[in-house]
């Protein structure tokens, strides 16, 4: 017996109680998929344990496990999952390198107390921030709020530690052209997966660059385009291994860079009528270089409006004291004639009052014409409302969707910000022919869009009819030449569709990477490669 196997070669603990095997069936993905055992690692060398394990037991395989926070069915698996939360969570900051060494199970939020104690900050976080890790954040390439100026996780990675499939732990950094030649001619695994994998990315090089995604954010496949350099010669396996869910090797820690935060923020907020004047609007403000350009609609507007109790409890404020703070917006609706069809929060940090005061005239300036209302937040806390209703607006359909699931099926898509006014009717049309309501928030700068729709499961035919629902939209994201994903990966759910993004010589070179680093297929199986559409029906959950 599996359990009973590890239980006398690990340190960490090894169970097949169902309440855990329960809780790490799940993410917050639409999927359930129950694992035979949960093992708590307690150091690496559990790690190099469980893969020489499962290397030679045929059946047994890894998935790797932080917050839990993934909505695509990535940290789910049939056989041994590890959850690192527990044991693998040590961090350490070095606020004068701008740097940091995070082990996965590291929570952000705790990261993050730290961090803010000396005024600098890991920029790619998503909104989940609050519940999340960094190994999950590393692994999805995971992007935010902030991601338009400072760009996705795999940007900060200067260095990894993983274990490959042989059980040994490698550092993976950046090498010279030099260096390179060093490794290739080691007479070891490492030096067979360099060898081997500098090989087919010469080989293929203008293939893989002719398939890089023309848009600014994107999680989909696996990162070839920007592993070898051709022009210096620098090879960079953190770029490949940054975004690849645990499908290549098992994350053990990472060092990276941070940055200084900005010590003056001003949150500048537009409502809007109609989405066709996004674009118009983006285009004007992108040359000012704001932070962040987020965007809710008016559906998740109303949301939270409806349950502005619980969001307000959130916040740790009275109902009364925090309704109070919207008094502003009740004078634009009525300015308006009703609500707006969208939000979008302007993002501005500067390192000086007076930059800030610049800043925000410039863009006042540049918004002086366009069909838009403006408010200006007079403080931290009437910011904040704008924030709680963006993060929160997930958490709060999945759970106030009475009858129906707030299901992340197309959730994560990127165009680029001209074609929202042309992409999204269409996109809410083909929702709307299958009896779906969606909620949608996102990033508006990176035309990166979250769409939620809200689904009734457990009505007949629904789980037949969602994978030719996710076949529609994926044909029209790839119209439009966007990413499937621009920052939650692909998982169990859109694995299948990867070649709506990508042609069969692609997907053939993204198996063959996975046959380098992972020739007994023990890690996470069925993601990124292999994944089938079969087999995504069969896991969905109707809970």
């Amino acid at each position: 017996m599996i359990s009973e196997d590890l239980k006398a070669l690990l340190e960490g603990e090894v169970t097949i109680e169902e309440k855990e095997i329960d809780f790490h069936s799940k993410d917050t993905s639409l999927f359930r998929v129950r694992p035979k055992v949960v093992v708590f690692p307690k150091n690496s060398s559990d790690i190099s344990k469980l893969v020489e394990y499962a290397s030679s037991h045929s059946g047994v395989s890894l998935t790797a496990r932080a917050g839990g926070t993934d909505m695509s069915g990535g940290p789910l698996g049939e056989s041994v999952v590890m959850g690192f939360t527990k044991h693998i969570n040590n961090f350490s900051v070095d606020s004068q390198r701008l740097e940091s060494v995070v082990e996965p199970g590291v929570y952000y939020h705790d990261f993050e107390n730290e961090t803010d104690k000396h005024d600098i900050e890991l920029p790619t976080y998503p909104a989940s921030k609050s519940i999340c890790a960094l190994g999950g954040m590393i692994m999805n390439n995971s992007g935010g709020e902030k991601t338009l100026r400072y760009g996705q996780t795999r940007k900060y990675v200067k260095s990894m530690k993983m274990i490959l499939s042989d059980g040994n732990e490698y550092e993976i950094k950046k090498l010279s052209s030099k260096e390179l030649e060093t490794k290739k001619k080691q007479k070891n695994f490492e030096g067979q997966a360099y060898t081997k994998l500098y090989e087919l990315i010469s080989k293929n090089y203008d293939l893989i660059q002719s398939q890089r995604p023309q848009v600014s954010k994107n999680s989909a496949g696996y990162y070839l385009w920007d592993v070898y350099n051709k022009e210096t010669g620098e090879f960079d396996l953190t770029q490949l291994f940054s975004g690849s869910q645990g499908t290549l090797g098992i994350l053990t820690s990472a060092k990276l860079s941070l940055v200084k935060k900005k010590p003056y923020e001003r949150l500048i907020v537009l409502f809007f009528k109609d989405w066709k004047y996004l674009p118009g609007v983006v285009n004007k403000l992108l040359p000012i270089e704001p932070e962040g350009l987020e965007t809710f609609d008016d559906a998740t507007l109303k949301l939270g409006l409806r349950f502005m109790p619980e969001v307000a409890k959130r916040v740790g404020e009275s109902f009364v004291r925090f309704a109070l703070r919207f008094i502003p917006e009740v004078f634009i609706g009525l300015r308006m004639f009703g609500l707006p069809k969208l939000v979008v929060l302007v993002q501005l940090s500067q390192d000086t009052e007076v930059g800030i005061q610049e800043k925000t005239q410039e863009v006042l300036g540049a918004l002086r014409e366009s069909k838009v209302w403006v408010r200006v937040a007079t403080s931290e806390k009437d910011a904040e409302k704008y924030w709680v209703m963006r993060r929160e607006s997930f958490k709060l359909l999945r759970e106030h969707s009475t009858g129906k699931t707030a299901a992340s099926l197309i959730e994560d898509f990127c165009v680029k910000p001209g074609y929202i006014p042309e992409f999204l009717p269409k996109a809410i049309k083909l929702l709307a022919k299958n009896g779906i309501k969606a909620n949608i928030t996102g990033h508006a700068g990176s035309g990166n869009l979250h769409i939620i729709p809200l689904i009734d499961l457990k009505k007949e035919g629904m789980i037949e009819k969602l994978p030719q629902i996710a076949d529609e939209f994926y044909n029209l994201v790839s119209e439009y030449k966007g990413s499937i994903t621009a920052e939650h990966n692909d998982g169990i759910l859109r694995t299948p569709y990867l070649g709506k993004m990508f042609s069969q010589e692609m997907l053939e070179l993204f198996r063959e990477v996975k046959e380098i680093f992972d020739p007994k297929n023990i890690f996470n199986p069925g993601k990124k490669v292999g994944g089938t559409i079969d087999y995504m029906k069969a896991h969905i959950s109707k809970e």
